[in-house]
């Protein structure tokens, strides 16, 4: 009768660190590296400045002419238009004018 009992609470105990395990590898799976890009892209949002060549997350290009309180204005070859800072995308900006010089 006594081996029962503690069979079955060393299984529970087997089954809390198993559990345990999960939840650390979530956030070090999914969580962190989420959190990071965040990161990365409020740092990039935050360093514009005037004459910084950016796609947009809508996919338009253009330069930034101007940084305002509540956004920046773009400049493009239709016109300048007003965006906010988020709709810059770190990720498009890099993957298209990475290697380029700024103009």
């Amino acid at each position: 009768m006594m081996t029962i009992f503690l069979q079955t609470q060393g299984s529970g105990s087997m089954t809390m660190i198993m559990m345990l395990v999960m939840v650390v590898g979530f956030y070090f799976l999914m969580l962190r590296p989420q959190i990071q890009k965040q990161k990365k892209e409020k740092k990039f949002q935050e360093e514009i400045k005037p004459g910084t060549r950016v796609v947009m997350t809508s996919g338009l290009h253009g330069k930034v002419a101007q940084v305002v309180e509540d956004g920046v204005i773009i400049e493009t070859m239709a016109g300048k238009m007003k965006f906010e800072k988020s709709a810059i995308s770190r990720e498009f900006t890099e993957m298209r004018f990475a290697n380029k010089k700024e103009d």
